[in-house]
């Protein structure tokens, strides 16, 4: 495990342990849930741009048309 170190303007870092305290957690715990998740955001965020590099438009264009066409009937 890392030991990092963060500067934080005072007003965020008071807020940052509000918070933490509110949820009964420290502020290591906080940052380290908080950084998972944008973490993940971000994992996602590469796996679709790289999706999307390898797909074929006309493609998609196509399978979109037809979904439109069929949530048209749906009603």
């Amino acid at each position: 495990m890392s030991t990092l170190t963060i500067r934080l303007p005072d007003n965020t870092a008071q807020r940052l342990k509000s918070y933490a305290r509110s949820r009964g957690q420290s502020v290591n715990k906080l940052v380290e849930e908080m950084s998972a998740q944008a973490l993940a955001a971000w994992d996602t965020e590469v796996r679709f741009r790289s999706l999307a590099e390898q797909g074929d438009i006309s493609k998609a264009i196509t399978i979109l048309d037809r979904l439109d066409k069929e949530d048209k009937t749906s009603f």
